[in-house]
């Protein structure tokens, strides 16, 4: 038997939480028990958790545990990013839908946008990210830009779904991401990215823009995505350095 995804894990101890199996204000069984009885890694586990909290069904703290507290899902979607695995965990736990896929050349605003030379090709990959429980609700649109070189690769990318186009270009290309640099940005969303996500045209929503670089800070591929602004928020972890 196939080990479960951490994705399944999050979904059964969710309606675990909804259902008052696990009331409010208790405790969770512990990550070592949670691995044992899901048969599973620790990591899977912890994935699982991090899922969780992002939902505000649970809170965690070192040496206390996994507490619950609430037994109704936040509205909306809320992504905790601390590292490039977070991003990956993005990808596997809501699908892409393919919308679109073309040959495009950089010109003028795309140009700025991306970074890159006037007239620059990119083949461009439309899509939409949805979350399995609420397929009604886009979470987002993104526009992912990628050398016309790896056009082989658009059937897998629709195959894949859950899997990060720059992940299946690592696996065929052997081109690893080491950084994402991340750009956010407010604006108003474009009639026709307005009917895809099913809001009002020039709603407000926000823009992130992410390049995946290789170890020698080569662009691997570039995403450009937009969340309305009612159905998402970041949230990120700054620490004092050491010194």
């Amino acid at each position: 038997m196939n080990k479960p995804r951490f994705s399944d894990i999050a979904r059964h101890l969710k309606e675990g939480i909804t259902s008052g199996h696990y009331p409010v204000g208790t405790l969770l069984p512990t990550e070592l028990e949670l691995r044992d009885h899901y048969k599973t890694s620790r990591h899977t586990v912890r994935a699982a958790l991090q899922e969780l909290q992002q939902l505000g069904l649970v809170s965690r703290r070192k040496n206390v545990g996994t507490r619950v507290e609430s037994a109704t899902p936040q509205v909306g979607f809320q992504q905790s990013l601390a590292s490039v695995e977070d991003v990956v965990q993005f990808g596997a736990t809501h699908v892409r839908v393919v919308r679109e896929v073309e040959t495009v050349e950089a010109k003028g605003a795309l140009a700025r946008l991306l970074g890159c030379a006037e007239g620059t090709a990119w083949l461009r990959i439309s899509s939409l990210r949805m979350d399995e429980e609420q397929p009604e609700l886009p979470i987002c649109w993104t526009d992912l830009y990628m050398d016309p070189a790896y056009a082989d690769l658009v059937e897998r990318v629709r195959d894949s779904p859950e899997t990060l186009v720059s992940t299946l270009i690592e696996q065929q290309y052997g081109r690893r991401v080491v950084e994402i640099v991340q750009q956010l940005q407010a604006l108003e969303v474009p009639a026709a990215m307005a009917r895809q996500l099913g809001v009002e045209t020039g709603s407000a929503a926000m823009q992130i823009v992410r390049r995946y670089l290789d170890a020698g800070g080569e662009t691997i591929d570039v995403t450009v995505t937009v969340h309305p602004a009612d159905r998402f928020s970041l949230t990120m972890r700054l620490q004092r350095s050491a010194g």
